[in-house]
């Protein structure tokens, strides 16, 4: 340990090694040349790698240099870490337990406290966030998830090819959209290259796209269309089930796909569907099934014309709650439609939100926003931190 902290010691005083160092600063490079003169050195403390079990810390003289203007800047070198007070090896070390573990795990882990492990992670994922390039991002799925209890709102904008997530915004207003859109224009894009859009069927998203990414076609895939209908099946069993008893039991037999149901409550349901004439919620599980056996087909002009019809029937029927949804079909047509030939689906988004999800209940929850989007861009970010630590 001795001669390690030597060794650092000298490289650190050796002049070609400070005037290598002092070019890397960005303060340096603005004013520093091979005549500024030494000033003076000062001790720096950081925490590095545990030797074996025990904690290690580096005790360095770090040079200082008087330039010509008389301005004196400290010179670092470039095995310093991004927070004072940490070398760029332990910092790599708190990122890759970070995206496994919350922050109070690895504070514990690391013996250092929470606000330190948060500012480290903080930190890195402002620097790869600011660096990022989406010149190549053309399709997108955007969505929300709650971020505390009530009505509080994260919008999540994600790169639909790359599976990654590349912006995160408080609210799920239009106005999210207008921010993701100012986004792309700080990140060598532009809001036009956008072609493809996945979202729910939220008002304000829709009018956000409309105004903000002018190219974009939206979809609204099959997943959500297919879960409204299940919705409506099961309001109708409910408001059934008051005068049938025969019905209770059944819901999810109903609302589970036939195959993945045992031979008992395949056969439960078979009788229940057998009848149809009288039972309504065996129809709308028959139209279920249909609207579902539609949206799997890739001919889009078969698609319209069995949509369509598809509609007209449900609306013809006594199928109140599913009436609704063929409503709701109609307003959203074309982007239904737009599935069939897109096949895009913000299906991975929500298995994204189903991890955050995860590491804020196990984190015991997350109250601020800037920890939330952190934490977030760890988990489904896919930053490439190496351009700014070697070794994370």
């Amino acid at each position: 340990m001795v001669c390690a902290r030597r060794c650092i010691r000298r490289r650190a005083q050796s002049p070609d090694h400070r005037h290598r160092l002092c070019r890397r600063q960005s303060i340096c490079r603005a004013g520093c040349r091979r005549s500024a003169s030494g000033h003076d050195t000062q001790t720096k403390r950081l925490r590095h790698l545990n030797f074996f079990q025990h904690e290690c810390n580096l005790e360095v003289r770090t040079p200082r240099v008087k330039l010509p203007d008389g301005r004196v800047v400290q010179i670092e070198p470039d095995w310093f870490g991004k927070l004072s007070g940490f070398t760029l090896l332990f910092e790599a070390l708190v990122l890759a337990l970070a995206q496994q573990m919350p922050f109070a795990a690895v504070a514990r882990l690391v013996k250092e406290s929470w606000h330190r492990v948060h500012a480290i992670c903080s930190r890195y994922v402002d620097l790869a966030v600011a660096e990022a390039n989406l010149s190549r991002v053309v399709a997108v799925a955007v969505d929300e998830t709650s971020c505390r209890r009530g009505h509080d709102y994260l919008t999540i904008a994600a790169d639909a090819d790359e599976r990654k997530v590349v912006f995160v915004t408080e609210g799920r207003n239009a106005a999210t959209i207008a921010r993701f859109a100012e986004h792309l224009a700080a990140h060598k894009a532009r809001p036009e290259q956008i072609t493809a859009v996945s979202i729910d069927m939220s008002p304000a998203f829709i009018r956000g796209v409309a105004d903000h990414l002018p190219r974009a076609r939206i979809t609204f895939d099959k997943f959500h269309v297919v879960a409204h209908a299940s919705a409506a099946l099961d309001q109708t069993r409910r408001l059934e089930q008051r005068a049938d008893a025969s019905l209770k039991g059944l819901r999810w037999t109903l609302l589970k796909d036939r195959q993945r149901l045992s031979a008992a409550a395949r056969a439960d349901l078979d009788a229940l569907v057998s009848q149809a004439a009288t039972k309504r919620t065996a129809r709308a599980w028959l139209y279920r099934e249909g609207l579902r056996a539609i949206l799997d087909r890739k001919q889009i002009n078969v698609v319209v014309a069995m949509l369509r019809q598809w509609c007209t029937n449900v609306l013809r029927s006594k199928v109140a709650p599913m009436k609704e949804v063929a409503r709701m079909i109609r307003r959203h047509f074309d982007g239904i439609v737009a599935w069939t030939q897109t096949r895009q689906t913000n299906g991975f988004i929500e298995a994204l939100n189903g991890l955050f999800q995860a590491a804020k209940r196990k984190a015991r929850g997350y109250t601020r926003f800037a920890t939330m989007r952190t934490v977030l861009f760890l988990i489904a970010g896919k930053l490439d931190f190496t351009p700014i630590n070697h070794a994370a």
